[in-house]
């Protein structure tokens, strides 16, 4: 199947999913939503892995029992351990973001040993440039800058991270329908590679597990 964007009756499979549909609601508009919503992200995620082999190790969300994962299908990119470029599609259109998350503690001791030190100036520039092009960067933070760390440290804000998730809405269009839209989703990952070859190069450290 190759990607051709989203059908514009796609909006309507997920505006019948709004709210807070019955399983047998849900059940009803499966088929229609898996044609219309799911499978084009498959065919998404193949474009972009067919223009960059960096984008292959990714996974498609199939069906949960709940109501959120019918109302947005998901998807993820593993670049990484714990490092990945995330797509979906819902009601307000397409969403992109870079997520290093679910980190285990040698990783975390990892990050804030790269964070404190020179490789840290290189962190804070990609999170200044994602703000610059409009992405929203949070994560799970502490309360206080980790033991060990002065709590005056110039990069304290991104110590206390133990997670770091950039996002940004590609939001809706007469792109979404046609094949421009992995155009658009790619330029959007070419602005988090940096953010995510960081983590790639600094914290990850560990092959993707098969």
């Amino acid at each position: 199947m190759a990607f051709s964007g989203w059908p514009r009756e796609a909006f309507d499979v997920l505006a019948r999913l709004d709210g807070d549909p019955s399983p047998s609601e849900r059940e009803a508009v499966r088929p229609e939503r898996e044609r219309l919503v799911r499978l084009p992200m498959v065919a998404l995620l193949r474009e972009l892995a067919e223009r960059d082999q960096a984008y292959a190790d990714h996974s498609v969300w199939r069906y949960a029992t709940t109501v959120p994962a019918w109302q947005r299908q998901g998807s993820a990119i593993r670049l990484e351990r714990n490092v990945e470029l995330g797509i979906s599609f819902d009601l307000d259109g397409l969403r992109v973001q870079g997520a290093w998350w679910y980190a285990p503690p040698e990783q975390r001791d990892r990050y804030r040993a790269a964070v404190a030190g020179d490789p840290g100036v290189d962190l804070e520039r990609a999170v200044r440039r994602l703000r610059r092009q409009s992405y929203t960067v949070d994560g799970d933070l502490m309360v206080r800058v980790p033991h060990g760390y002065p709590p005056d440290h110039p990069r304290a804000l991104l110590l206390r991270h133990r997670s770091v998730i950039a996002a940004r809405r590609l939001g809706t269009g007469a792109w979404l329908h046609d094949a421009s839209a992995v155009d658009r989703v790619q330029a959007a990952a070419e602005e988090l590679r940096p953010l995510l070859e960081w983590f790639c190069d600094h914290v990850a450290g560990l092959p993707v597990e098969p």
